[in-house]
């Protein structure tokens, strides 16, 4: 195996804290025997390529020739420098050899899974080790870990097409699972990328508001601490953090808890390792029952705020109509509902004019323009600033976007709220309400976990308290997937808790140039295009924006056709764009406790013929703008459709086919391929999905017949319990949630206190 020094990686790295992760999980609830068809299928997936002589179980052998034109296409396809070290290096890696993929793998299948996920992962695993268990899904008696490389990746390529749904299901979930954790922690594709580990602009970290957040001392004796206050906030993101600002600066007694951990600047952005497991709800490794959508949704201190990408859309016009006329909620057409849209607009700096589009977004306006469809720049919450920063999914280093972490929270805490992180609430508590049927929250109980003596999460000398905090007032904000489990758990029946789920779900289009284009650098989304928004008339459709462009966001959300197609795929990142037709879904679905563990949120969604329409019309639209705007390669996140690559006239000339002429969308061989788009559709279960954005799933509504809460944002059937998130949204807000959220749960904040804030102000200071 070739070997790229080591000291190469240090040109792309630039100082940042690290974030350990807590220790791996003691027990594995796999064996020896499951860890070693797991490792077959990683090492099939991402193989290890060696000339002719290689080990035809541990490396997948290539003939010579094959070999080196591999190698040649990543030295001069992509630009790597003549020498064939890196490219030898990247081929030869596999990703089963790597710890931190291992480590990865271990803690998704021990600790991010839920059981019945584990129990069919484990029964195929079986399956798979036994002769008759390998015969009925390989057709080979031979256990899978004992067959070589080929035949395993012809296996799979076999499961890819089969007439059993199973089979397709297995193909794409052991390749994504694969795919993600590969490219998360692989060693050489970003140095075949050229990729830095943070942004090339920030050569310090930002400065931002010096939290403190109240600690609990250990107890030997197991006896609850209790607290006091006006009102407790049960989440830290886009909802609950303004929240508690209106509160804390209206003089009441606030608790804001979340069970998430602040990161300051310096820690920022994370690696993609670390980021997805301190930042996002279950480590990122969340989808619906039928996998067909991953779901990613921000788990930190800011919430979502801390982890989205920036895009401040307020509430459209028709959206705000169809809230009022169809679901009755007049306050959505109001101008104290405007106000409260410009208010949070205000406070975060959001605007277009400090703006530097990157190629992924001047792409978009660009097409747009020359195909007549509406477009425009996206209101960024950054301050008034320009703010060219790629990776803040994974946090803001810079502390240039102004989420909840740098604005509302850190107002709430200069008003005199107590901050309490790594607080999990596990229920509401209740007394008997004055009114008859109706329940009186009364604060909320949980367990409240330190930080380790190095001040970190990673230590084994953490110490955890059971916490119960006593309010008059008690606000849920932990999100639409999240703030449903807890309102179960506590006892509440209202079957709408959890229904009525929207997700805007997406597909993927790329473009490949013919010049580097360095896709992570630059602001993540500052364009849409919103020409196809109401494509039924009934003001559903799909908006076309640009995805967010580091390597484990968009590169495992393709498809995978053989070990050697995705490696050579990978590289040519460099010189992509990457795009999402995301649609504004109808029907929606539901978030439901997990009956084993009701701390788990289960989430039953399935991308409906409807919406599917949408987005495939979204892709072919998306295809269309790159074709005219003279994208070399055209591909999409189906796997049953080809790339559409545009031909050169002279190989050696680099003179294109079209020569002189423009390129129009009515040229026949593009309009052959998009007729193969077409005809190939979003098929189930092949075609994945994704979603960043959870909605509505204890909607806000005029009656506890059809709705979760009241329009003052009240749980139906309780006292003194409010919700404040994305989950009250009656439907799909049609555009990136956060304005909406901040402004809802402005408003609902504002109505408490100025109808209830006179009886509060009561309850002692926050105390030990």
């Amino acid at each position: 195996m070739n070997e790229v020094n080591m000291p190469e990686l240090a040109t792309y790295q630039i100082r940042k804290a690290p974030s350990p992760l807590p220790p791996s999980p003691s027990s594995d609830v796999l064996t020896a025997e499951h860890w070693g068809i797991l490792s077959a299928i990683a090492d099939t997936v991402i193989p290890s390529f060696a000339p002719l002589a290689g080990n035809r179980l541990l490396q997948h052998p290539l003939r010579g020739e094959v070999y080196q034109a591999s190698c040649k296409r990543l030295e001069h396809g992509i630009g790597l420098p003549d020498s064939n070290a890196l490219a030898a290096s990247y081929l030869a890696e596999s990703a089963f050899a790597q710890t931190e993929f291992k480590d990865g793998l271990t803690r998704l299948i021990n600790l991010q899974l839920h059981e019945e996920a584990r129990k069919q992962l484990i029964f195929i695993l079986n399956a798979l080790g036994s002769r008759a268990g390998s015969l009925l899904l390989t057709g080979y008696t031979t256990p899978l870990d004992c067959l070589p490389i080929h035949t395993r990746e012809q296996i799979l390529n076999g499961w890819a097409t089969s007439r059993l749904p199973l089979l397709r299901q297995l193909h794409r979930s052991f390749t994504t699972l694969v795919k993600v954790l590969w490219v998360r922690t692989s060693p050489t594709l970003g140095l075949v990328l050229s990729y830095p580990s943070t942004p090339v602009h920030q050569n310090a970290p930002g400065t931002t508001y010096p939290f403190t957040f109240l600690q609990i001392p250990p107890s030997t004796d197991n006896v609850l601490e209790v607290l006091e206050a006006d009102v407790v906030v049960v989440g830290s993101g886009c909802g609950g953090a303004v929240a508690a600002k209106t509160f804390a600066e209206a003089g009441m007694r606030v608790i804001v808890v979340d069970k998430s951990y602040y990161w300051p600047p310096e820690h920022l952005p994370m690696s993609e390792h670390e980021g997805f497991a301190h930042l996002f709800a279950n480590g990122g490794a969340l989808q619906s029952d039928d996998s067909s959508m991953a779901i990613v949704a921000g788990s930190a201190w800011g919430g979502g705020g801390t982890v989205n990408w920036s895009a401040s859309l307020q509430t459209q016009g028709f959206i705000r109509r169809e809230w009022s006329h169809k679901f009755g909620l007049t306050h959505f057409t109001s101008a104290a509902y405007q106000a409260d849209l410009d208010a949070v607009c205000d406070r975060m700096g959001v605007g277009t004019a400090a703006i530097e589009h990157n190629k992924t977004n001047q792409v978009l306006l660009d097409g747009a323009r020359k195909l007549g469809w509406s477009a425009k720049a996206v209101p960024q919450n950054t301050g008034g600033k320009a703010h060219n920063c790629g990776y803040c999914t994974l946090g803001c280093g810079s502390s240039g976007k102004q989420g909840p972490a740098e604005t509302y929270l850190p107002d709430a805490g200069r008003a005199g709220a107590t901050l309490i992180e790594g607080f999990d609430v596990q229920e509401v508590l209740f007394e008997s309400g004055t009114v008859a049927g109706e329940k009186c929250a009364v604060g909320v109980k949980g367990v409240w976990t330190s930080r380790d003596s190095s001040g970190g999460v990673a230590g084994t000398d953490r110490s955890s308290r059971q916490v119960i905090i006593k309010a008059q007032k008690v606000v849920v904000s932990c999100g639409s997937l999240y703030t449903p489990v807890l309102l179960r758990r506590s006892g509440l029946t209202n079957p709408h808790i959890g229904r009525h789920l929207h997700m805007h779900p997406v597909c993927l289009v790329g473009a490949v140039w013919d010049e580097d284009t360095m896709p992570w650098e630059g602001s993540i989304l500052t364009t849409v295009i919103n020409e196809f928004e109401n494509l039924d008339g009934e003001g559903y459709g799909v908006k076309l924006e640009a995805n967010c462009m580091l390597p484990g966001f968009f590169l495992p959300l393709f498809p995978w056709r053989s070990g050697l197609d995705f490696k050579e795929f990978a590289p040519k990142m460099k010189r992509m764009t990457g795009y999402i037709s995301l649609a504004r879904d109808r029907y929606g679905g539901r978030v439901y406790p997990d009956p084993v563990d009701s701390s788990w949120a289960r989430i039953q969604y399935t991308p409906s013929k409807h919406d599917k329409a949408h987005i495939l019309e979204g892709m072919i639209h998306l295809a269309e703008l790159l074709y005219v705007e003279g994208a070399r390669e055209i591909f999409t996140s189906v796997p049953s459709t080809p790339s559409f690559v545009r031909p050169f006239a002279d190989p050696e000339a680099n003179v294109q086919v079209t020569g002189i002429h423009a390129p129009s969308i009515n040229d026949a061989e593009f309009q052959a391929w998009v007729g193969k788009v077409r005809r190939a559709g979003l098929p189930s279960p092949d075609t994945g999905f994704a979603s960043a954005h959870q909605m509505g799933s204890c909607r806000m509504g005029t009656s506890q017949d059809t709705s979760a809460v009241d329009p003052n944002g009240r749980v139906w059937g309780t006292q003194g319990l409010y919700v404040c998130d994305a989950s009250v949204f009656p439907s799909a807000s049609g555009v990136n949630p956060m304005v909406t959220n901040m402004a809802i749960s402005r408003g609902i904040a504002r109505r408490i206190m100025e109808r209830e804030g006179a009886l509060l102000g009561t309850a002692a200071s926050p105390r030990l």
